[in-house]
């Protein structure tokens, strides 16, 4: 008999990292129209109308498929994990049900004056209508990880029984909510969408540049996308690196999962490239052997804030509660860290060549924004593995188990077909869902009154959206 547990895990795993794409997806992209929108009613030039419209259309197709995609992950929480549910309910479902109440109706609201009512309403109205869809999308993120940020770093509660059962009371709602370990999840996490998202869009405009099609449409939105690297590469690593301090002083363990830290010990290297020393351990959840180059006290100075010579706590400390699978979090982190520093070489590297004049010379940069487009959101996908997987085996740190939080009625089989259905449900949709992106972004920009000009493959495109 498989294990109920597993299968509710690896079936929420994939229904995750597929609906966390579209979310990523609208909330970087809400800058990007709030800008574009406010460029349009400024200026008036047309290839901000295009701008405006074109993106809006991606955006309306991810956020519907981020409803759709979402609702299943909540409906989750009653069919495989009721423990957790039933246990934690006073303190998770505040939260939820304001992200669903406030979030998603300020954003469904708004986004339909955005997509109609351009010649409907002021220009002020219209703008209030881009910037109140984009403010829902970010404002969804914000319940979701107040409810996250809580799991990870629990406080403002009280463990009581009530008829024979443990469950736990919220005592302090502010001290819950106004979580610390909030701060550094959102500013991480819409940086990271925003960055994600500058990617995406730079890596098809310079397609368009690369195969000679660059029009002022694509020019733009490369020059846009590049300034926005600029900025949240570099910010994404520094804010980073504060993170993975606040995660050592609070979740320890999760820390020496990332460093592969088994011992306690001082004067930690911190492994640029390192590789298990035999085939096998490179599936070995537990590789402790390691041969690679390291920095010498680099995980100490890192954890610490600066100090190359302070502790950094040992696995083995944790042996009594079990420990994440190390390999996972160790390669997911380093893979995370290393797409970071590569997004700063092509922003600054894009930039330089912008500022001499060269960006739509570079083939080579072309083929390497080309390469990255969608690796933002790889790395977001690595990042929240990081920070899922590497506070098992807690589902709620150091209050409840993953293992507790699962339904007690849930079979293996029952389990094994709805992750069957997911999977091909899932898949099926993410499948359906890029074909259509991709259709869009090959028919190009839409034609608008005045235009500057038309990109060759949006023939027969219809004016209006």
């Amino acid at each position: 008999m498989v294990d109920p547990v597993v299968l509710s895990r690896a079936q929420f795993a994939l229904t995750i990292i597929v609906h966390i794409v579209f979310p990523v997806l609208s909330m970087g992209l809400a800058p990007f129209l709030v800008y574009f929108t406010w460029k349009e009613i400024r200026t008036h030039e047309p290839v901000y109308e295009q701008l405006r419209r074109f993106w809006a259309r991606v955006f309306a197709i991810s956020f519907v498929t981020g409803t759709v995609t979402g609702i299943v992950l909540e409906f989750e929480f009653g069919t495989n994990w009721s423990e957790f549910s039933r246990a934690a309910g006073a303190v998770i479902a505040g939260p939820l049900a304001t992200e669903g109440m406030m979030a998603f109706f300020l954003e469904a609201v708004f986004l339909g004056v955005f997509l109609f009512g351009r010649d409907r309403v002021s220009d002020r109205t219209y703008f209030a209508s881009a910037f109140l869809t984009g403010l829902g999308s970010w404002l969804s993120a914000t319940w979701i990880l107040i409810v996250n940020s809580w799991m990870q770093h629990p406080r403002g509660y009280q463990l009581v029984t009530r008829n024979g059962e443990t469950v736990i009371t919220l005592t302090d709602p502010i001290a819950a909510y106004a979580n610390p370990r909030f701060f550094w999840e959102f500013v991480h996490m819409q940086n990271s969408a925003v960055l994600s998202v500058a990617l995406l869009i730079a890596g098809i405009a310079a397609y368009y540049v690369w195969t000679g099609r660059a029009t002022a449409f694509w020019e733009r939105s490369l020059k846009s996308a590049l300034a926005v690297m600029v900025v949240s590469a570099p910010f994404q690593v520094i804010h980073g690196d504060a993170y993975a301090r606040h995660i050592a002083n609070t979740q320890p363990e999760k820390f020496a999962a990332m460093e592969a830290v088994w011992e306690t010990a001082r004067y930690v290297p911190e492994y640029i490239i390192a590789f298990p020393t035999t085939f096998s351990q490179i599936l070995d959840p537990r590789a402790k052997e390691l041969v690679g180059i390291g920095i010498p006290g680099m995980a100490s100075w890192l954890a610490s804030g600066g100090n190359p010579n302070a502790p950094i706590t040992g696995l083995s400390e944790f042996a009594n509660v079990g420990t994440p699978p190390i390999a996972v979090v160790f390669w997911s982190f380093r893979i995370m860290v290393a797409l970071g520093f590569w997004f700063i070489v092509l922003a600054f590297w894009g930039g330089y060549r912008w500022r001499t004049g060269e960006l739509l010379e570079d083939r080579l940069l072309h083929k390497a924004l080309m390469a990255s487009s969608v690796l933002g959101f790889v790395a977001v996908e690595f990042g929240w593995m990081v920070a899922e997987i590497g506070r098992q085996p807690w589902i709620i740190q150091g209050v409840m188990k993953t293992s507790e939080a699962v339904s007690p009625d849930l079979s293996g089989s029952d389990a094994l077909l709805t992750f069957a259905g997911f999977a091909v449900g899932y898949l099926g949709l993410l499948v359906l869902v890029v074909y259509v992106l991709v259709r869009l972004i090959r028919r190009g920009p839409p034609t608008v009154r005045d235009g500057p000009d038309r990109n060759p493959g949006d023939q027969g495109v219809p004016t209006d959206d």
